[in-house]
């Protein structure tokens, strides 16, 4: 068994050192379970909602509410300004990505640590990745690997419907047992070995526990994994664990834990833009690809994804062998020709050419120039923003 936390606190009692009133009386009995006992302070956090997060400490010392609005908006600009150093340095990336998201479900996922918890957390944030993800990725596929009893189950096929994936994971989330990584990463392995070459094998491990039950050396399985080049990341929920550290530097993932639910949401995120590709890995390659129609709204077949009776105008024939598939992209079973459409190669182009950033001023009183926004024509002055982009080329105000 692997483990090694990095650090580690236990909170504070909060029955110590105050003063008790008549007032504090009524509050403990109102804060009692049913069983009689009195909650702890980690417990009593989510009924007062957390609302000391909503607080921040300005340059004179005073607490001031956080102004979300502005740090939204600025997570927003680095990851702009981040993609776009990217581009500039003319990094190679993967643009046909076949990801598997293992997702742990042990009794640590049970945890209330994250409220409610982490499982409900982790399935939230990841219907949120599988969303984000396709849009940026249209020619990719995902699937999706769950670790519960010390066992790894493959929840769904590996495939380009957000919506089925996302359907398959909110039905099957229960926590129990232990956590096993070696056998999620023998199980991804596997069926990463028999995608095509020119596609970028990646896991990504959102890892609850602190610990894993292996049936055997876990060293040899991350070695495969190195020599199959699937580059595996994991994101934990709890702390650094050495094991999961060793795996990311071998395969050339990264490794991260998050501090809390907003913070877990953005580490999730930034795997959704393709990775720059490694240099060992990345092989030039030509790859086939058909642009199927519309079929005849009279003309009547079965799909070869379902198996069920459809007209033509409900699916796309295959150019190639003429067998009707029900959405795009995907690879026809029969031929095994990959099937997509105009708009997803061209989505896919965004990545490697991506849009200057615009460049964030102050727009004063009196300024002379534009004073509405070039896009939705709104009022520079009256819409209550003191921080606007413009252009780098154009320098319009939007």
């Amino acid at each position: 068994m692997y483990g090694g936390v990095g650090g580690g606190f236990n909170a504070p009692s909060t029955t110590s050192g105050r003063r008790k009133n008549p007032e504090d009386d009524e509050d403990e009995e109102e804060e009692e379970t049913g069983d009689g006992r009195v909650l702890e302070a980690w417990e009593r956090a989510y009924a007062d909602d957390r609302s000391w997060e909503a607080l921040q400490e300005d340059e004179s010392g005073l607490l001031r509410p956080i102004d979300t609005k502005n740090l939204v908006h600025s997570q927003y600009r680095r990851r702009l300004l981040l993609r776009s150093a990217a581009a500039a340095a003319r990094i190679q990336k993967g643009l046909i990505r076949y990801l598997y998201i293992v997702i742990d479900l042990s009794r640590a996922a049970s945890e209330m640590d994250y409220r409610p918890s982490r499982m409900a957390v982790v399935a939230k944030c990841a219907e949120a990745f599988i969303r984000e993800f396709f849009d940026q990725n249209p020619l990719s596929h995902v699937g999706l690997v769950t670790i519960k009893d010390g066992i790894s189950h493959r929840l769904t096929d590996i495939g380009g419907s957000p919506e089925s994936q996302i359907t398959a994971l909110m039905g099957k989330l229960e926590c129990s047992g232990d956590s096993s990584l070696q056998n999620a990463l023998e199980l991804v392995c596997g069926y990463l070995n028999q995608i095509p070459s020119y596609g970028h094998k990646e896991v990504l491990i959102l890892y609850s526990a602190l610990n894993t039950c292996d049936p055997s050396d876990v060293m040899e399985t991350i070695a495969k994994c190195k020599k199959s080049k699937v580059r595996c990341s994991v994101i934990g929920l709890a702390a650094e664990i050495f094991i999961c550290k060793h795996l990311c530097e071998e395969t050339g993932g990264s490794y991260t834990v998050a501090l809390d639910e907003p913070h877990f949401k953005e580490l999730l995120l930034e795997h959704a833009p393709p990775p720059p590709a490694i240099a060992e890995y990345a092989a030039a390659n030509l790859v086939k690809m058909g642009f199927p129609q519309r079929g005849a709204e009279d003309l009547i077949s079965i799909c070869s994804c379902h198996k069920k009776v459809k007209s033509g105008a409900e699916g796309y024939i295959c150019p190639r062998c003429k067998v009707n598939v029900c959405e795009l992209p995907t690879e026809c079973r029969t031929c095994g020709l990959t099937l997509v459409s105009s708009p997803h190669l061209a989505r896919s182009y965004h990545h490697l050419f991506p849009v200057t950033p615009f460049d964030e001023v102050t727009f004063k009183m009196g300024q002379k120039g534009g004073q509405n926004c070039y896009g939705c024509q709104q009022s520079l002055i009256n819409s209550g923003m003191l921080n606007h982009i413009t252009a780098q080329i154009c320098n319009l105000f939007s």
